[in-house]
């Protein structure tokens, strides 16, 4: 057990494979350091060793909790209230995080929150308004705003927005259906430019 504590470090998310190799019964150590509050368990097989601040426990960093969720560090956590930060009258908020990754897909509860893991064959790796802009389009049907007003405010403001960054991100991360509406809206302005 002593062994198990010493490769503990505060802060750190673990996964019970991290962990096995320092205790001969690893599950019944966990028990206990899970009942001491040496370790939080987030969800069968994952734990986080809690850090202290003056303000109290620090919670886990969601990118932590996802990496060593998916034993993989390729992926883009994406959530939907970003959206509201495009300038595109956009208010509603969402109680979930989207996880772009190429291993696993559904909706899985880590430390209190949803994150919905989707399966992508591309995505960048951070975020740019252009970015999120397409992103935007491509998730639209899922949202819970009004389609037709966004889609005129974002024709109205289309010039808060690096053009060929857009279109780069749009070839690249858009479906079908995003690149059909972004050149309606881009031809739109140009023409009344």
């Amino acid at each position: 057990m002593d062994l198990l504590r010493q490769h503990i470090k505060q802060g750190e998310v673990y996964r019970r494979s991290d962990l096995e190799y320092y205790s001969t019964a690893i599950d019944r150590h966990l028990a206990q350091l899970t009942k001491d509050g040496t370790l939080v368990k987030l969800k069968q097989g994952l734990y986080y060793a809690p850090k202290q601040s003056k303000f109290g426990v620090v919670p886990p960093n969601d990118r932590q909790i996802v990496a060593r969720f998916l034993k993989d560090d390729d992926f883009l956590l994406v959530s939907p209230n970003l959206f509201n930060s495009l300038g595109l009258g956009l208010t509603q908020l969402y109680n979930t995080i989207w996880v772009y990754n190429h291993k696993r897909k559904g909706e899985f509860q880590l430390n209190g929150k949803t994150f919905e893991f989707k399966l992508k064959s591309s995505f960048p790796k951070s975020i740019t308004r252009e970015y999120l802009l397409v992103d935007l389009l491509n998730n639209m049907e899922k949202l819970a705003e009004d389609q037709n007003k966004t889609l005129n405010i974002l024709s109205k403001n289309m010039g808060r927005f690096n053009a060929d960054a857009l279109m780069k991100a749009t070839q690249i991360y858009g479906k079908g259906k995003t690149k059909r509406k972004l050149k309606s809206i881009v031809r739109n302005v140009l023409q009344y430019a």
